[in-house]
């Protein structure tokens, strides 16, 4: 079966570990040596190079690597009016200290003022057309959730003055994503992923019994999330591709959630109105393939089984067993998947406990094993 626009056999899900300038870079506008001017200066400098290393490394899905973002999801969302975020954006002190993330706070009306993501789509696709590669590759922007806004903190997060009651909250939220995905396909993009970690933390038993005290019954909370991500794409043109990344947390190696997709699996696959699915399943928390029994045939899967935690190669036999295995629950086999590490290698701006050496050969290893496995050309 063909394969929605801008999906390829050997893909990815977006980030890449930022190059030391950048980290550098970063601090010095954070302690006011360097002007935002100057700091995208820099992230410019180094998202042309890592295009450049994703098109030798044999992608076609090409992203800026998150290099402008210290968090996957604060650095979009705090664009939105109405949302600010309390807490310290430095993942570092994280680390260091045991500090919880930064949390989103609905302090007023949400509302969307200007685009977001569209200067950095339009600079991506620069450096595409000036490789002379605009027919073969696809720029894909990365964007949260529209559920990153509502999942951590709920009805307690979210100002009773602006907002009474729910609804109202859930319209303007859906209105401010319709607005920046129409922003970004007047731009000329056709790929856009929202990476969403709360369908996934749904699947872990711990996190669902949280879930359930903050917003009540879980499989009714599923159900909301799906028609409130099928509410923010209703108004797409049908020639923008949508995909969802689903992520059990990814923080320096570390994960967060574990369990199987069972839990969401039906209303995932059926309900949710997206083209293709980056899931991940590199190690046993994910549980087994079965979910995949609910897979539409028009629906595709980019299966995570290679690890973005690890610096070691995956082995090569052990992928393609899995790729078969998986293919087995799909109602047209391996034509419905393809293949991918379970996240990108740096959904915080510190990144995996890897080299950038090592990052690009397990980028090319997942080319390799898309080649072997289904006999076409994956690379550029």
């Amino acid at each position: 079966m063909p394969l929605p626009r801008g999906v390829y056999r050997a893909d990815h899900v977006g980030s890449f570990l930022r190059p030391a300038e950048v980290l550098s870079a970063r601090d010095q506008a954070a302690d006011g040596k360097l002007t935002a001017a100057q700091l995208r200066e820099v992230e410019d400098k180094h998202i042309a190079a890592a295009v450049g290393k994703q098109i030798d490394n044999g992608i076609r899905s090409i992203t800026d690597g998150e290099f402008r973002r210290a968090f996957f999801h604060v650095d979009f969302l705090q664009h939105l009016s109405g949302v600010v975020y309390e807490g310290n954006m430095s993942s570092t002190n994280i680390s260091k200290h045991g500090l919880t993330p930064p949390r989103l706070i609905v302090k007023g009306k949400l509302g969307h003022p200007k685009p977001i993501q569209v200067d950095d789509f339009k600079f991506l696709e620069a450096q595409i057309a000036q490789a002379g590669l605009t027919d073969k590759v696809t720029a894909k922007v990365c964007i949260p959730s529209p559920t990153m806004v509502h999942f951590r903190g709920g009805r307690d997060t979210i100002d009773s003055a602006a907002y009474p009651t729910m609804e109202p909250f859930f319209e303007d939220l859906v209105r401010v994503y319709q607005e920046e995905l129409d922003d970004l396909y007047k731009a000329g993009c056709r790929f856009v992923q929202f990476d969403d970690t709360n369908l996934a933390y749904l699947c872990d038993p711990n996190m669902r019994k949280q879930a359930e005290e903050r917003h009540g019954d879980a499989n009714q909370l599923t159900e909301q999330y799906a028609a409130l991500i099928n509410a923010a794409v209703a108004k797409k043109p049908a020639d923008m591709v949508i995909g969802i990344h689903l992520c059990r947390g990814n923080f320096r190696s570390q994960w967060f959630a574990q369990g199987g997709y069972e839990p969401v699996a039906e209303v995932l696959f059926r309900k949710l109105n997206v083209d293709v699915y980056f899931l991940e399943f590199d190690d046993a928390r994910s549980g087994d393939f079965s979910p995949l029994r609910f897979l539409p045939e028009h629906k595709v899967v980019v299966l995570g089984v290679m690890s973005s935690k690890k610096a070691d190669l995956d082995d090569k036999a052990e992928i393609v067993n899995r790729l078969n295995e998986a293919a087995k629950f799909c109602p047209k086999g391996l034509d419905q998947l393809c293949l991918s590490h379970q996240c990108g290698f740096s959904s915080t701006v510190e990144g995996n406990e890897l080299s950038e050496e090592q990052q690009w050969a397990k980028v090319r290893l997942n080319v390799e094993i898309a080649k072997q496995v289904w006999g076409e050309d994956t690379s550029v």
